[in-house]
């Protein structure tokens, strides 16, 4: 979870409380892939990703709010909408999905050939490591978005101040 919001500062539901963890419900779904019925790993992307797309309108409302002149205000919605949405996707979906995904695939892989563990102990030592995995990846991937959009779309913004997306 982010840093806790300074003192007087609005807390915001979609970073600063437990429903953060509803953007991490893909990689829990990942870590169990070898465990449960594929709907329920699907079902957790969709958890994922309604976290997102709430995330991204929390903003864009927010952004909308902001007393300013009217001519900017679609542009400043826009920004913060889809800046949120792109950096939520990223850094909560697509990239922590896959790294888990891939870290449970070589950790069942390796586990059958280097060991002769009953099938069941194996998915479960998989499951295991995938869900410890998952604390590890959460900052070196925040940053690493972070960074990729500051050098790429976030160039494309008009104003010269960045949206708070992580």
């Amino acid at each position: 979870m982010s840093e806790p919001p300074p003192r007087g500062a609005e807390r915001d539901l979609f970073r600063d409380t437990w429903v953060r963890y509803l953007g991490y419900a893909n990689e829990v779904g990942e870590a169990f892939r070898s465990l449960v019925p594929v709907s329920v790993v699907w079902l957790s992307y969709g958890v994922s990703s309604s976290y997102v797309l709430a995330d991204a309108i929390d903003k864009g409302k927010k952004a909308r709010d902001v007393p300013s002149p009217e001519a900017g205000r679609s542009t400043r919605v826009t920004v913060a909408m889809v800046d949120t949405f792109v950096w939520q996707a990223l850094a909560s979906v697509a990239i922590p999905g896959f790294t888990i995904n891939r870290v449970c695939a070589a950790s069942l892989y390796i586990l059958g050939t280097a060991t002769r563990w009953p099938l069941a102990v194996r998915k479960w030592t998989t499951t295991a490591l995938g869900l410890l995995a998952i604390p590890i990846i959460i900052h070196p991937i925040d940053r690493s978005v972070d960074f990729l959009l500051d050098s790429s779309l976030r160039k494309l913004y008009p104003s010269v101040e960045k949206p708070s997306s992580s």
